[in-house]
């Protein structure tokens, strides 16, 4: 399994950090999580078909996550014709498909039948190759933390938590079987605020904080000298092979 983080950035975009996608692929297949930025270009720059993605999942509608989705879609409509990924989106999933639609319809065409899916609390996705689970987050109304099974492994993906910190909203759950990895957002509290949690959490072998303000940077080298499993930052372009 490789993971490769298109955007990084938190709320905005800074100088070479796009705003939150990630692109995992397992074997041959090839999948989306979140779309805070332009995919199409950094897929088309990197040599990979945009045909060759499989499916789109949405953590929230928040525009940093989000914005991507709209010219997603809309080349695929027109251009990229062959390309027919399943698209997983937050619920209410009707509302986004109309506003898409509309939207196509403002600029003279007619969409496409895309393959739209619903994300709700224990939606699971599982293709024989990945299995992703949906835990809701109390970041929005409806926003999720999606857990990833493939290849033997697991992965977390928090997504955008609470305001409040992670003790508020954190999926502890996750923890009831070792997980090799979690991606973990700093966007909105400190890293630090993670330690309560992972501290002495045998369950827990790596870390990897992303979506982080430059503010909150001092304080993932804190997390890295408390916990005793590896920690590392995402920036764009950043890998990481399972």
């Amino acid at each position: 399994m490789r993971i490769t983080f298109f955007g990084s950035s938190h709320g905005v975009p800074e100088p070479n950090r796009r705003c939150s996608s990630t692109l995992v692929e397992i074997g041959e297949r090839k999948y989306l999580i979140d779309l805070g930025t332009n995919a199409i270009e950094l897929l088309v720059t990197r040599g990979i078909p945009v045909e060759s993605i499989n499916t789109i999942f949405v953590t929230h509608m928040h525009g940093d996550h989000s914005n991507g989705l709209l010219p997603f879609i809309d080349l695929c409509n027109w251009y990229y014709k062959k390309a027919d990924p399943d698209i997983c989106l937050p619920t209410p999933m009707d509302k986004t498909v109309s506003a898409i639609e509309g939207w196509l319809g403002a600029n003279g065409c007619k969409m496409r039948e895309f393959k739209f899916h619903e994300i709700a609390n224990g939606f699971v996705w599982d293709d024989g190759t990945l299995k992703l689970t949906a835990i809701q987050t109390k970041h929005t109304a409806a926003s999720f933390a999606f857990l990833l099974e493939a290849e033997g492994k697991r992965i977390l993906m928090t997504g955008d938590l609470s305001h409040k910190g992670p003790e508020d909203d954190f999926p502890v759950s996750v923890f009831e079987n070792p997980l090799d990895l979690a991606i973990c957002e700093s966007a909105h509290f400190p890293a630090t605020k993670y330690l309560p949690i992972f501290k002495g959490q045998e369950n827990l072998r790596a870390l990897c904080i992303t979506h982080y303000i430059p503010g909150n940077i001092s304080s993932v080298y804190e997390v890295a000298k408390e916990l005793g499993i590896p920690v590392t930052m995402s920036n764009d372009g950043k890998e990481i092979v399972l």
